[in-house]
């Protein structure tokens, strides 16, 4: 996919996420923070289904969302992405700046916003801050989102089992914030319309504005020259053998008076002989002398 045709997607994808996210937003404050569809019922069945063994695993999965995990995992996604040590160097600079101002702006929505969370006595996990947009959902689904990029560039087999893997492992992040009771899930759904937003703008720019030299290795120049040289070989090729006479010239005609003329022999005893073509019986004039 060539540049504009990755800016236009990126873009496109990004500005429809936000616009829901919008909406979601003006629901959330014109509701003044009160729980929205679903919120109740998921947060009710949360409360019904908590076994020892489910609350080990949500708390495990939901310390993966915050804290230095997502950064390790977009650092080495963004050492696989790159070809070369510019390349390497650059992802992991673009990976990091991307979730870091992602949960920045998220933080300041927050703020803005100003929601409570479920009540207390719910909860089973620590937090703190506001509800919405959820914080753990929206870095989950931004480091999956950029781990998820990172594959589809570098592998070439393979590559959808482990798509699928880590984008289920930034929405499990995020529902384990509601299995816990530390966040309704329009929190969690705000989140994740945040992440895509902000991923498709971030990657929108980079596509439009990023120098190729930046992302341009010398393994790929020299692919260019060699792809440049083959060309050219294969282009001279074909001039010359257009240009060959012994290509370009066909059999002789038959109907041409001049095929029918002498050509050299030698018979068995070495003698050079003329063959001369038929004489017409009813030929007019001497014939010529044997």
């Amino acid at each position: 996919m060539n540049r504009r045709s990755s800016t236009e997607l990126a873009g496109s994808t990004g500005l429809g996420a936000w616009a829901a996210f919008g909406v979601l937003t003006m629901v959330v404050v014109g509701a003044h923070g009160a729980p929205l569809f679903l919120d109740d019922a998921l947060l009710h069945w949360s409360l019904g289904h908590r076994p020892a063994v489910a609350l080990a695993v949500a708390r495990g999965l939901t310390a993966t969302g915050t804290g230095v995990v997502p950064y390790a995992l977009v650092a080495v996604a963004a050492l696989v992405a790159g070809r070369t040590a510019r390349q390497r160097l650059v992802a992991v600079l673009l990976g990091a700046v991307c979730l870091g101002a992602g949960q920045a702006a998220r933080y300041g929505v927050m703020e803005l916003v100003a929601r409570a969370r479920p009540p207390l006595p719910d909860w089973r996990t620590h937090a703190s801050g506001w509800a919405y947009p959820s914080g753990h959902s929206t870095t989950a689904a931004l480091t999956a989102g950029l781990v998820i990029l990172a594959v589809r560039v570098r592998a070439p087999r393979g590559r959808t089992p482990i798509c699928l893997a880590v984008g289920c492992w930034g929405m499990l992040v995020g529902l384990t914030r509601v299995h816990l009771g530390v966040h309704w899930f329009t929190d969690v759904l705000g989140g994740w319309l945040f992440a895509v937003g902000w991923l498709g703008i971030c990657l929108c720019a980079a596509a439009w504005w990023l120098p190729a030299r930046l992302v341009t290795g010398p393994a790929d120049t020299t692919n260019a020259v060699n792809t440049a040289n083959t060309a050219n070989t294969a282009d001279t090729n074909d001039t010359a053998d257009r240009t060959d006479p012994a290509h370009s010239a066909g059999p002789a005609d038959s109907n041409d008076p001049t095929s029918s003329y002498s050509y050299s022999d030698s018979d068995s005893t070495g003698a050079s002989r003329e063959e001369h073509a038929s004489q017409d019986p009813g030929r007019r004039g001497r014939p010529r002398p044997a």
